[in-house]
């Protein structure tokens, strides 16, 4: 317990669990997208699964990771078919 405290205090902090699972589901979900953008041949979808997969390295905030995920998940979801 003493580890973390120090890590807090180097300005180190851990992930809830619900950043943790928002990043798996929509790396998961970006993962599927771009398998299927590069089977179709279709570029949106497959820079749409690789933004997916890549930006919850660029957002701290959980609030804001779920957001921007759902609306990528809209975007695959109306460019999927």
């Amino acid at each position: 317990m003493n580890e973390i405290k120090q890590l807090e205090a180097l300005g180190l902090v851990l992930p809830s669990p619900a950043y943790l699972l928002g990043a798996i589901l929509f790396g998961i979900i970006g993962y599927l997208a771009f398998r299927r953008g590069r089977k179709t041949a279709r570029a949106a979808l497959t820079w749409s699964g690789l933004a997916l997969m890549l930006y919850p390295y660029a957002i701290d905030q959980t609030w804001l990771l779920f957001a921007v995920g759902t609306a990528l998940c809209a975007w695959v979801y109306f460019n999927w078919t």
